[in-house]
């Protein structure tokens, strides 16, 4: 018994203790933090327009066509662009998304975590435009009149009334995509950047031992998601109370 905790203890030192390795660890767990904070706000960001886009489109298609004009010809062709841009987001795979991003599109741009924040945030926007739309579409249309009849325009309706109570519904959604969001920064190694996951294979690398770090790499992983979940549990507790 004694040579096993013996033997813990070696390979603990040796994977953490040694070479201050436990630095390494924190510098990645921290990298992987800044890229899916900023991923997720441009993916709202980008999510919400395009949601806003889709769902006025469907919403006022009808009455648009009658009248004709230029705001139905420019809300068709932003329409279509963003189902186009939905498409093809969601059906190529986000590490060739990320590589893409990584050798063209900024392949001038010498910070690897801005390469990874651009990619994972425009990949996430498809995914959280479609969560918003259903959100949207899902808010009665009674509400889009009481905005109306308070004087706001169409926009103002959007912002003030209907985008909050989208936010409401689809927030365990959003919880989903955004714990997503995390564990795809896993992949950021492959473009240089010595994130969570990275770190830990570094550390396998060099000292020949793969529960350690490996194991290490999933606690925290574990951990965030867990304190992510109780977060968002708690947000959505206060919203529901404000309702009453």
């Amino acid at each position: 018994m004694n040579d096993f905790f013996a033997s813990v203890v070696d390979k603990f030192t040796r994977c953490f203790i040694a070479k201050s390795y436990w630095k390494m660890i924190l510098q990645g767990f921290r990298d992987s933090l800044i890229i899916t904070f900023f991923s997720i706000i441009l993916g709202l960001l980008i999510g919400v327009i395009l949601a806003t886009i889709r769902t006025s489109y469907d919403k006022n298609e009808e009455s648009l066509k009658i009248k004709g004009g230029i705001g139905y010809w420019s809300l068709k062709i932003l329409n279509s662009l963003c189902k186009a841009y939905i498409a093809v987001i969601r059906g190529v795979p986000v590490v060739v998304q990320l590589l893409i991003w990584y050798f063209i599109i900024l392949a001038t741009q010498k910070n690897s975590i801005i390469v990874a924040v651009a990619a994972f945030g425009v990949n996430s926007g498809a995914y959280v435009a479609e969560i918003f739309r259903g959100g949207i579409m899902s808010v009665d249309v009674g509400q889009f009149e009481a905005g109306r009849s308070l004087g706001f325009n169409y926009v103002q309706t959007m912002i003030h009334i209907i985008i909050p109570q989208a936010f409401k519904t689809v927030l365990p959604t959003l919880l989903n995509e955004f714990i997503a969001v995390l564990k795809e920064t896993s992949i950021a190694g492959y473009v240089g950047i010595t994130d969570l996951t990275r770190a830990g294979a570094i550390i396998r690398a060099q000292t020949f031992e793969a529960f350690m770090p490996l194991i290490a790499v999933a606690i925290i992983y574990l951990v965030t998601v867990i304190v992510l979940t109780a977060l968002f549990t708690r947000i959505e507790r206060r919203l529901r109370n404000s309702e009453r």
